[in-house]
Protein backbone atom coordinates (compact mmCIF):
# COMPACT_ATOMS: atom_id res chain seq x y z
CA UNK A 1 0.00 0.00 0.00
CA UNK A 2 1.22 3.62 -0.68
CA UNK A 3 1.60 5.94 1.89
CA UNK A 4 0.83 9.72 1.45
CA UNK A 5 3.32 11.52 -0.69
CA UNK A 6 2.08 14.68 -1.86
CA UNK A 7 3.43 17.91 0.12
CA UNK A 8 0.18 18.59 1.60
CA UNK A 9 0.51 17.31 5.87
CA UNK A 10 -2.24 14.87 6.37
CA UNK A 11 -3.51 15.79 10.17
CA UNK A 12 -4.07 12.21 12.45
CA UNK A 13 -7.75 13.37 12.85
CA UNK A 14 -8.38 13.61 8.79
CA UNK A 15 -9.71 10.00 7.71
CA UNK A 16 -9.68 11.21 4.26
CA UNK A 17 -7.76 13.79 2.78
CA UNK A 18 -9.15 15.04 -1.34
CA UNK A 19 -6.91 17.28 -3.13
CA UNK A 20 -7.87 18.42 -6.33
CA UNK A 21 -9.61 15.67 -7.26
CA UNK A 22 -11.21 15.43 -11.15
CA UNK A 23 -13.33 12.36 -12.88
CA UNK A 24 -14.17 13.33 -15.90
CA UNK A 25 -16.27 11.20 -18.41
CA UNK A 26 -15.89 10.86 -22.81
CA UNK A 27 -19.14 12.17 -24.23
CA UNK A 28 -18.90 10.05 -27.63
CA UNK A 29 -21.53 10.04 -30.57
CA UNK A 30 -21.99 9.09 -34.47
CA UNK A 31 -21.93 5.59 -35.69
CA UNK A 32 -18.09 5.14 -34.93
CA UNK A 33 -18.82 6.43 -30.87
CA UNK A 34 -15.95 9.07 -31.63
CA UNK A 35 -15.04 11.38 -28.52
CA UNK A 36 -17.12 15.01 -29.01
CA UNK A 37 -16.78 15.80 -25.57
CA UNK A 38 -16.16 15.73 -21.79
CA UNK A 39 -18.43 15.34 -18.76
CA UNK A 40 -16.16 16.98 -16.07
CA UNK A 41 -18.41 15.27 -13.07
CA UNK A 42 -16.16 16.36 -10.78
CA UNK A 43 -13.56 19.05 -11.32
CA UNK A 44 -10.87 20.09 -8.77
CA UNK A 45 -12.05 19.24 -6.08
CA UNK A 46 -10.38 19.37 -2.33
CA UNK A 47 -12.41 18.12 0.81
CA UNK A 48 -11.21 16.80 3.98
CA UNK A 49 -13.39 14.03 6.17
CA UNK A 50 -12.69 13.78 9.83
CA UNK A 51 -12.22 10.62 11.51
CA UNK A 52 -15.69 10.43 13.64
CA UNK A 53 -17.57 12.83 11.90
CA UNK A 54 -20.52 12.99 9.67
CA UNK A 55 -20.04 15.14 6.36
CA UNK A 56 -23.19 16.02 4.67
CA UNK A 57 -22.09 16.36 0.70
CA UNK A 58 -25.83 18.24 -0.75
CA UNK A 59 -26.52 19.56 -4.10
CA UNK A 60 -29.05 18.72 -7.14
CA UNK A 61 -29.20 15.27 -9.30
CA UNK A 62 -26.05 15.91 -11.59
CA UNK A 63 -23.50 17.81 -9.84
CA UNK A 64 -21.14 14.99 -9.10
CA UNK A 65 -22.05 13.88 -5.62
CA UNK A 66 -22.25 10.33 -6.44
CA UNK A 67 -19.06 9.84 -9.07
CA UNK A 68 -17.33 12.29 -6.12
CA UNK A 69 -17.88 9.49 -3.23
CA UNK A 70 -17.33 6.65 -5.87
CA UNK A 71 -13.43 8.51 -6.40
CA UNK A 72 -13.24 8.85 -2.81
CA UNK A 73 -13.96 4.73 -2.30
CA UNK A 74 -11.60 3.70 -5.34
CA UNK A 75 -14.89 2.56 -7.08
CA UNK A 76 -13.47 4.47 -10.02
CA UNK A 77 -9.48 6.52 -10.69
CA UNK A 78 -9.25 9.76 -10.16
CA UNK A 79 -8.36 11.74 -13.66
CA UNK A 80 -6.56 13.68 -11.74
CA UNK A 81 -5.54 15.16 -7.93
CA UNK A 82 -5.08 12.60 -4.96
CA UNK A 83 -7.22 10.50 -2.50
CA UNK A 84 -5.37 9.94 0.79
CA UNK A 85 -7.13 7.38 2.99
CA UNK A 86 -5.83 6.77 6.34
CA UNK A 87 -2.49 8.17 4.96
CA UNK A 88 -2.12 5.65 1.96
CA UNK A 89 -2.41 7.15 -1.42
CA UNK A 90 -5.62 5.37 -3.07
CA UNK A 91 -6.68 7.47 -5.87
CA UNK A 92 -4.55 5.21 -8.59
CA UNK A 93 -4.19 2.08 -6.84
CA UNK A 94 -4.86 -1.27 -8.82
CA UNK A 95 -7.78 -3.10 -7.38
CA UNK A 96 -5.35 -6.11 -6.10
CA UNK A 97 -3.38 -3.48 -3.78
CA UNK A 98 -6.43 -1.74 -2.86
CA UNK A 99 -8.16 -5.01 -1.74
CA UNK A 100 -6.50 -4.74 1.68
CA UNK A 101 -8.47 -0.99 2.55
CA UNK A 102 -11.36 -2.16 1.08
CA UNK A 103 -12.83 -3.78 3.93
CA UNK A 104 -12.40 -0.11 5.93
CA UNK A 105 -14.42 1.64 3.22
CA UNK A 106 -18.13 0.45 2.87
CA UNK A 107 -21.04 1.56 1.03
CA UNK A 108 -24.95 1.84 1.93
CA UNK A 109 -26.64 1.87 -1.41
CA UNK A 110 -29.94 3.97 -2.65
CA UNK A 111 -31.98 1.26 -3.12
CA UNK A 112 -32.48 -1.42 -0.97
CA UNK A 113 -34.40 -3.59 -3.23
CA UNK A 114 -31.81 -3.50 -6.10
CA UNK A 115 -28.60 -3.83 -3.89
CA UNK A 116 -29.25 -7.24 -2.61
CA UNK A 117 -28.76 -10.57 -4.65
CA UNK A 118 -32.80 -11.92 -4.96
CA UNK A 119 -31.20 -15.33 -4.94
CA UNK A 120 -28.91 -15.33 -1.91
CA UNK A 121 -30.14 -15.17 1.20
CA UNK A 122 -29.51 -12.27 3.87
CA UNK A 123 -27.33 -14.01 6.04
CA UNK A 124 -25.28 -14.59 3.10
CA UNK A 125 -25.17 -11.49 2.04
CA UNK A 126 -24.26 -10.21 5.07
CA UNK A 127 -21.75 -12.43 5.33
CA UNK A 128 -20.62 -12.16 1.99
CA UNK A 129 -17.58 -9.17 3.35
CA UNK A 130 -16.23 -12.04 5.83
CA UNK A 131 -16.02 -14.95 3.41
CA UNK A 132 -13.89 -12.24 0.38
CA UNK A 133 -11.49 -11.18 2.83
CA UNK A 134 -11.22 -14.30 5.01
CA UNK A 135 -12.14 -13.47 8.42
CA UNK A 136 -12.67 -15.77 11.15
CA UNK A 137 -13.97 -19.18 10.46
CA UNK A 138 -17.84 -20.46 9.93
CA UNK A 139 -18.69 -20.44 12.94
CA UNK A 140 -16.74 -17.27 14.02
CA UNK A 141 -18.50 -15.22 10.68
CA UNK A 142 -21.96 -16.87 11.57
CA UNK A 143 -21.59 -14.96 15.15
CA UNK A 144 -20.46 -11.96 13.44
CA UNK A 145 -23.50 -11.89 12.01
CA UNK A 146 -26.13 -12.41 14.08
CA UNK A 147 -24.28 -9.80 16.56
CA UNK A 148 -24.86 -7.28 13.71
CA UNK A 149 -28.70 -8.08 12.94
CA UNK A 150 -29.42 -7.80 16.34
CA UNK A 151 -27.36 -4.51 15.75
CA UNK A 152 -29.64 -3.04 13.25
CA UNK A 153 -32.92 -4.54 14.61
CA UNK A 154 -33.14 -7.55 12.57
CA UNK A 155 -33.96 -10.83 14.86
CA UNK A 156 -30.74 -13.69 13.53
CA UNK A 157 -33.27 -16.29 13.19
CA UNK A 158 -34.34 -14.57 9.90
CA UNK A 159 -30.92 -14.78 8.46
CA UNK A 160 -32.17 -17.71 5.82
CA UNK A 161 -34.46 -15.89 4.26
CA UNK A 162 -34.95 -13.86 1.28
CA UNK A 163 -35.03 -10.45 0.44
CA UNK A 164 -38.50 -10.15 -1.01
CA UNK A 165 -39.48 -11.49 2.25
CA UNK A 166 -38.58 -8.50 3.76
CA UNK A 167 -40.07 -4.99 3.60
CA UNK A 168 -38.02 -1.59 2.40
CA UNK A 169 -37.18 -0.90 5.74
CA UNK A 170 -35.98 -4.43 6.53
CA UNK A 171 -33.88 -4.75 3.62
CA UNK A 172 -31.96 -1.42 4.22
CA UNK A 173 -31.59 -2.74 7.79
CA UNK A 174 -29.70 -5.75 5.51
CA UNK A 175 -27.68 -3.26 3.66
CA UNK A 176 -26.69 -1.55 6.66
CA UNK A 177 -25.63 -4.47 8.12
CA UNK A 178 -23.68 -5.75 5.28
CA UNK A 179 -21.30 -2.50 5.29
CA UNK A 180 -20.88 -2.79 8.75
CA UNK A 181 -19.79 -6.61 9.23
CA UNK A 182 -16.71 -5.74 7.92
CA UNK A 183 -16.05 -3.04 10.96
CA UNK A 184 -15.03 -0.21 8.71
CA UNK A 185 -13.97 3.19 9.53
CA UNK A 186 -15.75 5.19 6.92
CA UNK A 187 -18.90 4.56 5.61
CA UNK A 188 -20.57 6.35 2.53
CA UNK A 189 -24.25 6.51 2.67
CA UNK A 190 -25.32 7.08 -0.39
CA UNK A 191 -28.68 8.58 -0.35
CA UNK A 192 -29.69 5.46 2.21
CA UNK A 193 -33.11 7.00 2.76
CA UNK A 194 -34.51 8.04 -0.46
CA UNK A 195 -36.08 5.17 -1.71
CA UNK A 196 -37.99 4.49 2.20
CA UNK A 197 -41.05 5.63 3.09
CA UNK A 198 -41.11 8.89 5.08
CA UNK A 199 -42.38 6.96 8.40
CA UNK A 200 -39.59 4.85 7.91
CA UNK A 201 -37.01 7.13 6.87
CA UNK A 202 -36.71 8.37 11.11
CA UNK A 203 -36.16 5.21 12.21
CA UNK A 204 -33.31 4.33 9.64
CA UNK A 205 -31.58 7.84 10.35
CA UNK A 206 -31.60 7.53 14.13
CA UNK A 207 -30.52 4.15 13.59
CA UNK A 208 -27.27 5.47 11.58
CA UNK A 209 -26.62 7.65 14.29
CA UNK A 210 -26.98 4.79 17.13
CA UNK A 211 -24.53 3.07 15.58
CA UNK A 212 -21.84 6.05 14.23
CA UNK A 213 -21.86 6.38 18.10
CA UNK A 214 -21.75 2.89 19.30
CA UNK A 215 -18.97 2.03 16.59
CA UNK A 216 -16.85 4.92 16.42
CA UNK A 217 -17.84 5.08 12.30
CA UNK A 218 -17.08 8.27 10.05
CA UNK A 219 -19.87 8.99 7.68
CA UNK A 220 -19.99 10.61 4.04
CA UNK A 221 -23.72 11.07 3.50
CA UNK A 222 -24.81 11.80 0.40
CA UNK A 223 -28.03 13.50 -0.31
CA UNK A 224 -29.73 16.10 -1.99
CA UNK A 225 -32.55 15.95 0.71
CA UNK A 226 -31.39 19.36 3.23
CA UNK A 227 -33.72 18.27 6.00
CA UNK A 228 -32.31 14.82 6.31
CA UNK A 229 -28.48 16.25 6.00
CA UNK A 230 -29.46 19.14 8.83
CA UNK A 231 -30.62 16.14 10.80
CA UNK A 232 -27.60 13.72 10.59
CA UNK A 233 -24.51 15.84 9.57
CA UNK A 234 -22.20 17.71 11.40
CA UNK A 235 -20.49 19.40 8.58
CA UNK A 236 -22.22 20.00 5.24
CA UNK A 237 -20.33 20.54 1.66
CA UNK A 238 -22.78 21.68 -1.29
CA UNK A 239 -21.88 21.04 -4.47
CA UNK A 240 -22.60 22.63 -7.75
CA UNK A 241 -21.46 21.00 -11.24
CA UNK A 242 -18.48 19.01 -10.09
CA UNK A 243 -17.21 21.95 -7.61
CA UNK A 244 -17.83 22.37 -3.79
CA UNK A 245 -19.22 26.01 -3.85
CA UNK A 246 -19.93 25.80 0.26
CA UNK A 247 -18.57 24.11 3.02
CA UNK A 248 -19.04 25.06 7.10
CA UNK A 249 -20.50 23.36 10.64
CA UNK A 250 -24.42 22.75 10.38
CA UNK A 251 -25.54 25.36 12.80
CA UNK A 252 -23.52 27.79 10.46
CA UNK A 253 -24.79 26.37 7.38
CA UNK A 254 -28.43 26.34 7.97
CA UNK A 255 -28.52 29.44 9.71
CA UNK A 256 -26.29 31.38 7.82
CA UNK A 257 -25.28 29.99 3.96
CA UNK A 258 -23.71 32.76 2.27
CA UNK A 259 -23.87 31.16 -1.28
CA UNK A 260 -26.45 32.48 -3.35
CA UNK A 261 -26.88 28.92 -4.33
CA UNK A 262 -26.85 27.04 -0.93
CA UNK A 263 -29.57 30.13 -0.04
CA UNK A 264 -31.70 28.75 -3.21
CA UNK A 265 -31.73 25.24 -1.96
CA UNK A 266 -32.58 26.40 1.40
CA UNK A 267 -35.18 28.36 0.17
CA UNK A 268 -36.40 25.04 -1.49
CA UNK A 269 -36.91 23.30 1.42
CA UNK A 270 -40.83 22.65 2.44
CA UNK A 271 -41.90 24.44 5.73
CA UNK A 272 -44.42 22.59 8.08
CA UNK A 273 -45.86 25.82 8.85
CA UNK A 274 -48.83 26.10 6.26
CA UNK A 275 -49.24 29.98 7.17
CA UNK A 276 -45.55 30.19 5.70
CA UNK A 277 -44.86 32.41 2.70
CA UNK A 278 -41.91 32.44 1.34
CA UNK A 279 -40.29 36.05 0.22
CA UNK A 280 -37.32 33.97 -1.79
CA UNK A 281 -37.08 33.95 -5.29
CA UNK A 282 -37.30 30.30 -6.36
CA UNK A 283 -34.01 29.38 -8.06
CA UNK A 284 -34.44 29.75 -11.89
CA UNK A 285 -33.36 27.35 -14.91
CA UNK A 286 -32.04 24.36 -15.05
CA UNK A 287 -28.46 22.93 -14.03
CA UNK A 288 -26.04 23.57 -17.19
CA UNK A 289 -24.35 20.86 -18.99
CA UNK A 290 -21.15 19.75 -17.31
CA UNK A 291 -19.49 18.40 -20.59
CA UNK A 292 -19.32 22.97 -21.14
CA UNK A 293 -15.60 24.48 -20.51
CA UNK A 294 -16.98 27.49 -18.06
CA UNK A 295 -15.13 30.95 -17.58
CA UNK A 296 -15.25 32.30 -14.80
CA UNK A 297 -17.94 31.44 -11.86
CA UNK A 298 -20.51 28.48 -13.42
CA UNK A 299 -23.62 29.43 -11.37
CA UNK A 300 -23.47 33.16 -12.40
CA UNK A 301 -26.14 31.94 -15.15
CA UNK A 302 -28.80 31.02 -12.40
CA UNK A 303 -27.44 33.83 -9.68
CA UNK A 304 -29.56 36.54 -9.05
CA UNK A 305 -26.73 38.81 -7.59
CA UNK A 306 -23.88 37.90 -10.08
CA UNK A 307 -21.38 40.64 -10.32
CA UNK A 308 -19.15 41.37 -13.65
CA UNK A 309 -16.48 39.58 -11.98
CA UNK A 310 -18.17 36.48 -11.82
CA UNK A 311 -18.27 36.06 -15.17
CA UNK A 312 -14.89 36.37 -16.02
CA UNK A 313 -13.18 34.47 -12.83
CA UNK A 314 -13.93 31.24 -11.36
CA UNK A 315 -14.09 32.27 -7.49
CA UNK A 316 -12.06 29.71 -4.97
CA UNK A 317 -13.18 28.25 -1.87
CA UNK A 318 -12.47 30.75 0.44
CA UNK A 319 -12.81 31.47 4.52
CA UNK A 320 -10.84 30.16 7.55
CA UNK A 321 -8.99 26.63 6.77
CA UNK A 322 -11.22 24.93 9.10
CA UNK A 323 -14.38 27.26 9.00
CA UNK A 324 -17.04 28.18 6.80
CA UNK A 325 -15.53 28.47 3.20
CA UNK A 326 -17.65 29.89 0.42
CA UNK A 327 -16.75 30.15 -3.74
CA UNK A 328 -18.31 33.39 -4.21
CA UNK A 329 -17.14 36.46 -5.41
CA UNK A 330 -19.65 39.02 -3.63
CA UNK A 331 -18.45 37.04 -0.35
CA UNK A 332 -14.87 37.55 -0.98
CA UNK A 333 -15.62 41.11 -1.65
CA UNK A 334 -17.80 41.66 1.00
CA UNK A 335 -20.47 42.27 -0.81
Amino acid sequence: MTKATSGKTHRADELVTVSGVSAHFAVRSGLLRRRTGTVKAVDGVDLVIRRGETLGLVGESGCGKTTLARTILGLRPADEGEVVFDGHVISQLPPRDLKPLRRHMQLIFQDPYASLDPHATIGRSIRAGLDIHGIGRAAERSAIVADMMNRVGLDPALADRFPHEFSGGQRQRVGIARALVLNPQLVVCDEPVSALDVSIQSQILNLIKDLQADLGLTYLFVSHNLAVVEHVADRVAVMYLGRIVEIADREALFGAPRHPYTQALLAAVPQPDPTHRRTEAPLAGETPSPDVDYQGCRFRGRCPVAIDRCRTQEPELAGPVNGHRTACWRVADGL
